[in-house]
């Protein structure tokens, strides 16, 4: 591995001008919580994913093949260098969801129907064993009992020792695997469709050019993995970013109910809030890792708001144990206790 300071820069360079873009004309655009790089350059988004970091853009490229195959705006694959890690894609443009509804530039309920649509549509196409295009195919792996509850486990490996300044012990973890195998069993078994996993307003770009669903543009699906077709919709309605009010929540949910006959309300809304309940506990997780490890601290003022998802999914009437046991072994985040977090952190 070439160590130099500016080796990555020269790749990344050598990689745009063997694309026919100019290098100069790379500029950095906002990132996000990974160890990805973006730009823009000579009219495309330049992703840089540096391997040595552990990134791999093979399953990106991946899902954006089945992605496009349905008809949906996943970028469109310029050039790509996997085994350096450099993509060159397709500029949906600047039309985040996020964006337009914060500077009031579109309509909330017409975005969220249109996001709703492509879900529950795409949701008709069976999750295969494999995914992606000749010579690129990698596993589709199950949305199971293992990743969820590592995931779960976040939150008391990083969110209870930090509020509490005390490590968080084995037994603890232990007990919230069980919890978490327990509630999320009946969705875990269903492993029925693509589950794109970060699929919120930060990462769709609205495209009024083009037509039904592919007015929806996609972006950070890479972690892609078959399961229930209720995580994508909670992902949505359940933003660490953004707040949704409950009336938008319930008729986004209806909406996706009336697309999809086929499934029984009582256990999709089950599901709904077991995988809502243990997807919010990994943020919370996450979070605070950002905030702790990485020098992150604008994260710290998003925990209330997952903090209120997860309380709202707790209440489900079969999430009983596992909210008594949140409520008694987890601490809330009070100001106090972000205060003192946030005193750790130096912010």
């Amino acid at each position: 591995m070439d160590r130099r300071p500016d080796a990555r820069g020269e790749r990344r360079a050598a990689f745009l001008a063997a694309a026919g873009v100019t290098p100069e004309s790379a500029a950095p655009l906002a990132g996000d919580a990974s160890n990805r790089r973006y730009f823009r350059a000579g009219g495309h988004i330049l992703m840089d994913a540096p391997p040595e970091l552990g990134e791999d853009v093979r399953p990106f490229i991946a899902v954006t093949h089945w992605l496009r195959a349905l008809g949906l705006s996943a970028p469109e694959v310029l050039a790509a260098d996997d085994q350096h890690g450099f993509l060159l894609l397709e500029d949906l443009g600047e039309g985040l969801f996020s964006a337009m509804l914060r500077d009031g530039a579109a309509d909330e309920e017409a975005l969220y129907c249109a996001a709703v649509d492509l879900l529950a549509d795409a949701a008709g196409v069976s999750a295969p064993d494999e995914i992606g295009p000749p010579g690129c195919r990698v596993e589709l792996a199950p949305y199971g009992a293992a990743v969820l509850t590592r995931e779960a486990r976040l939150m008391t490996e990083w969110w209870v020792p930090a509020a509490t300044d005390e490590d968080a012990s084995g037994a603890m973890s232990d007990e919230l695997d069980v919890l978490v195998i327990a509630a999320t069993a009946e969705a875990e078994a269903a492993r029925d469709v693509v589950v794109l996993r970060d699929y919120h307003a930060d990462n769709l770009i609205w495209l009024p050019e083009r037509d039904g669903t592919a007015r929806v543009g996609l972006l950070d699906y890479q972690d892609a993995l078959a399961g229930h077709p209720a995580y994508d919709l909670m992902s949505l309605l359940e933003d660490a970013r953004r707040d949704t009010s409950d009336a938008l929540r319930e008729a986004m949910i209806e909406r996706y109910l009336a697309r999809r006959p086929e499934l029984e309300p009582g256990a999709f809304r089950a599901a709904y809030a077991a995988l809502g309940a243990q997807r919010n506990m990994k943020i919370v997780g996450i979070f605070a890792r950002l905030a702790l490890r990485d020098g992150k601290p604008r994260y710290l003022s998003m925990i209330p708001r997952v903090w209120r998802h997860l309380q709202r999914d707790l209440a489900h009437p079969a999430l009983g144990e596992l909210a008594a046991w949140v409520s008694r072994r987890v601490p809330i985040p009070s100001e106090d206790v972000l205060a003192r977090f946030a005193g750790r952190v130096g912010t």
